[in-house]
């Protein structure tokens, strides 16, 4: 089993302020890090596990046998869907840890990996949409220079959008290695991040709507919210983070949330040693006026 370490664990539960007999969602499980943590918590409660992803979901399941949660595999953009689909008023508490998991990342054949000679795929859920290799091979240049600077903010954006559609003319572009060779071919070679990042990040959420699933999520988070409730966010870029940023604060003008700090919440220096992971994660929180 993969273990995904939860990333800022003290910090979500602090901010949760987790009920022995309240009901909480975690909108991200994965292979169940956090989940593991908030159940423990619980006496008489219970959590709501969703994630996309049914094979990290099984995962998850292995780890929290026995204890009370309740798996839907569901993406977290369905959050009010979910609850009312339970029988539920409402809820004292949401996480949504974004981005990917250890699991999605060290499993190959997923194809989120830089150097795996597995197909491109990058789908949080394999059963759903294109995959990652459909549209490097299938969108235009305008298209993909669209999706490589509005979700990766890649400067090369335009030099790798040719790169890829001269390559597939030739052939078809199969696996994450040659999208990544492509890439370290127009930087020229490797610093010390790797030149695909941005391009990977990009494709990955665009496959996903990673961002519209956010917008969707963090509303229907706070619908189902009871008052007092907190909605807890990692982010891990810029884009998401702006997002969540920006949702607090319009929910806290107009009334309906108050935030819980005023700048994120960052891991602490000894976290990031023991899991890198943790270095671009940024923490947000509000509660349900």
């Amino acid at each position: 089993m993969v273990i995904h370490r939860p990333v800022m664990a003290k910090e979500v539960m602090g901010m949760l302020n987790v009920q022995r007999n309240g009901v909480y969602v975690d909108g991200t499980v994965g292979t169940g890090g956090h989940a593991l943590e908030i159940v423990n918590a619980l006496t008489d409660g219970r959590l709501i596990a969703l994630d996309r992803d049914g094979e990290a979901q099984k995962q998850a399941a292995e780890r929290l046998t026995g204890k009370p949660v309740q798996f839907v595999k569901e993406n977290f953009s369905r959050i009010r869907e979910v609850v009312e689909s339970l029988g539920l008023k409402g809820v004292d508490g949401v996480l949504f840890d974004l981005g990917m998991s250890m699991f999605q990342v060290k499993n190959h054949e997923r194809g989120f990996s830089f150097d795996s000679d597995y197909p491109l795929d990058m789908r949080m859920d394999r059963t759903q949409g294109k995959s990652a290799q459909e549209v490097v091979n299938t969108l235009n240049k305008k298209e993909l220079e669209e999706i490589f600077r509005d979700f990766g903010e890649e400067p090369s954006c335009v030099k790798i959008a040719d790169a890829i559609v001269k390559t597939r003319r030739i052939k078809k572009i199969r696996t994450c290695r040659e999208l990544s060779q492509i890439v370290l071919d127009v930087y020229g070679g490797r610093g010390k991040v790797h030149p695909a990042t941005r391009t990977f990040q990009a494709l990955r959420i665009y496959v996903n709507d990673e961002l519209g699933s956010l917008r969707k999520g963090l509303l229907g988070a706070r619908d189902v919210l009871n008052p007092g409730g907190a909605l807890c966010v990692i982010s891990y870029h810029s884009l998401e983070d702006r997002i969540v940023k920006r949702f607090l604060a319009e929910s806290k003008t107009e009334g309906l949330m108050a935030l819980i700090t005023k700048k994120p919440v960052m891991a602490q220096a000894q976290e990031i040693v023991e899991n890198p992971a943790a270095r671009s994660g940024k923490l947000r929180g509000g509660i349900k006026l």
